[in-house]
């Protein structure tokens, strides 16, 4: 069963901007992007390395370390040498809370 879970204040984030937190055994990134926020398991598939600080380039985060590109706004592996999807969770802001959707 899914929750929502508060990871802080929509003003912590700002545009362009990124975080990494932990919930249970996961690392999850969290991105705004214009004003839109999408969160991904801060993990690449081929590797098992972080993500999150890979080049993001519009909805679309690169691996620092192979080039693998993963759709932050699904987890979809966008190019090898990832071929496994991520997980991706939902985010919304009530009020001034930024909440994510933990699965």
């Amino acid at each position: 069963m899914s929750s929502w879970v508060v990871i802080g204040s929509a003003d912590e984030l700002a545009n362009g901007e990124r975080m990494v937190l932990q919930i249970d055994e996961k690392f999850v990134a969290v991105f705004n992007v214009d004003g839109d926020y999408f969160a991904i398991e801060d993990r690449c598939s081929h590797d098992d390395g972080e993500l999150a600080d890979g080049t993001l380039n519009g909805c679309e985060i690169e691996c620092s370390r192979h080039g693998a590109k993963f759709d932050i706004r699904t987890g979809k592996a966008m190019s090898a040498p990832a071929i496994v999807d991520i997980d991706s969770y939902e985010v919304k802001v009530e009020g001034e809370e930024l909440q994510l959707c933990w699965k």
